[in-house]
């Protein structure tokens, strides 16, 4: 386990989590703000950037799990994500479905700052989040993020503009 809250705990992927993994990423609806649902080789390719990101980094996108019931509801961590043309430490969040509207997005997410401030010792953190993304938008608000700035990226075959939000350790 890498980090606990109320309702949840935060651990390292691993391939036992591919089919969790595919209730989100293959899931329509979800994941409209990457135009579209994953195949299987994606959502393998996914995982292992992930798996990837913790040998390098000692963190990733991490398997969010609710306690009541030990089940991965969805993903939430820390990424090293290009932004224009540097580095930025991200929380990225994406959840099954099934489980918006209840919160969890914005608990895990606070505990990743948490974690990226007081662990990491990181000076920011920010979430990049696409503009149609409202539902995103709103778990960055609840964690004093605010938007700095825009950027399109290309992403299959679509530009798609994307906000940055930030929050600096000295709001924290």
């Amino acid at each position: 386990m890498i980090l606990q809250t109320g309702r949840l705990y935060l651990r390292e992927m691993n391939q036992a989590d591919f089919n969790s993994l595919c209730e989100i990423l293959q899931d329509e609806d979800t994941m409209y703000a990457y135009e579209g649902a994953f195949s299987d080789n994606e959502v393998q390719e996914w995982l292992d950037r992930q798996i990837s990101r913790y040998q390098k980094w000692n963190f990733g996108l991490w398997a969010v799990v609710l306690k009541e019931t030990n089940k991965m509801i969805g993903q939430c961590g820390l990424t090293m994500q290009t932004w224009k043309n540097m580095e930025v430490l991200e929380i990225g969040y994406l959840f099954n479905r099934l489980y918006w509207h209840k919160g969890y997005a914005t608990e895990a997410a606070k505990a990743c700052k948490k974690y990226a401030f007081e662990t990491l010792k990181a000076d920011e953190v920010c979430s990049i989040i696409r503009d149609i993304n409202i539902a995103s938008q709103n778990v960055a608000i609840r964690n004093d993020m605010t938007i700095t700035d825009t950027w399109t990226k290309h992403y299959r075959g679509v530009d798609m503009p994307h906000y940055r939000y930030v929050t600096r350790r000295e709001s924290f």
